[in-house]
């Protein structure tokens, strides 16, 4: 069936998502407070600020606790991941932001080996900091930078990309696809020579409260915690209606399935078909064995 045959449906999908009275503070525990006061108190050694986060949610989620007590030094807000996302939003997102206040933005993939966009911020931070007063770092000749964000938006990819752009050294902060890779608090590591410059790796800090239900479902969808916390069924549910509902259907091509679809369990057993994980199981009646 053609694909313009098969949206024909698509008007009968869900307009709304139930979320099912799902309370938000069990998916995000506010737990991470020891993690907060211990980038408080190391503040009188940092020269500037490094937001990180996911550019596909690029005003979701973000952890305003950050701007309320982090925001005494100059701030970049790095927007990870950008291969993920779609750039034809670029310049409605820096608009966006800067009226917010956010106006030194980059746009960056630090799973790249060669990414054009990282070069960019070491000037950006030395003109940053040389625009203003440095207190009682006014005597170091070396720079100290600290790295902040959410759980699993690249602080530790963007570390080990600046050591590869800079220092041409291999990695030095342990990354992985999933949040809570990076435990210690504040870790210092140099990623720059000239000038000598060295970043402070921190965990992923969450928002105390989330703004909303579907606030948290965005955090979720992008692996900002566990996926297991939520549940991979209602996170995988969520998915599908995002996508559905911004009519965007590759999926169909993708995994061979007929049409659209706005049932999950349609369309996760034809991706397990499609990726032949399903696996033969047998049956146990009152009379005899089937398969």
């Amino acid at each position: 069936m053609k694909l313009y045959q098969a949206l024909r449906n698509v008007d009968k999908f869900r307009a709304v998502f139930d979320f099912g009275g799902r309370d938000v503070a069990h998916w995000f525990p506010g737990h991470m407070a020891k993690g907060l006061k211990q980038m408080r108190a190391s503040l009188r050694s940092v020269d500037c600020i490094v937001e990180i986060h996911d550019a596909r949610i690029p005003f979701s989620g973000r952890n305003p606790v950050f701007k309320e007590t982090l925001d005494v030094r100059p701030h970049v807000l790095i927007l990870n991941k950008m291969d993920l996302c779609d750039l034809a939003s670029k310049q409605r997102i820096l608009k966006a932001l800067e009226k917010d206040g956010v106006r030194n933005v980059l746009f960056t993939d630090s799973l790249k080996q060669r990414d054009d966009s990282i070069k960019k911020l070491v000037p950006m931070v030395m003109e940053m900091i040389g625009s203003g007063p440095r207190f009682n770092r006014d005597e170091n000749t070396n720079y100290c930078l600290m790295v902040i964000g959410v759980p699993n938006v690249g602080k530790s990819s963007l570390i080990n990309s600046l050591r590869r752009t800079n220092l041409k050294k291999g990695r030095a902060s342990r990354v992985g696809g999933e949040p809570g890779i990076t435990k210690a608090v504040l870790t210092k590591i140099q990623v720059c020579e000239r000038p000598i410059m060295y970043l402070l790796d921190t965990p992923g800090v969450l928002p105390p409260k989330i703004e909303s239900v579907e606030t948290g479902m965005k955090l979720a969808l992008c692996g900002t915690i566990l996926d297991h916390l939520v549940g991979e069924d209602v996170i995988a549910d969520y998915l599908l209606y995002s996508l559905n509902r911004l009519g965007k259907f590759s999926y169909v091509e993708k995994y061979n399935i007929q049409e659209p679809s706005d049932d999950i369990q349609h369309v996760l057993k034809r991706i397990a078909v499609k990726l032949r994980k399903t696996q033969r199981v047998t049956a146990i009646t009152g009379i005899a064995r089937s398969k």
